[in-house]
């Protein structure tokens, strides 16, 4: 999940949320969507290895 931060950038969470916390995890912080986007991809990539 991306969303759109106030200072303009893009913060990339789990898609699941915490159990224990009931937030989702911080993922990173990116400058662009784009960025952000191809980061999910390779997190996506690793998970189903």
């Amino acid at each position: 999940m991306i969303r759109k931060l106030p200072n303009g950038g893009y913060r990339l969470y789990s898609r699941k949320k915490n159990s224990k916390t009931g937030k989702r995890r911080n993922l990173g912080t990116f400058k662009t969507r784009d960025e952000a986007l191809k980061h999910e991809r390779a997190i996506q990539f690793f998970k189903r290895r």
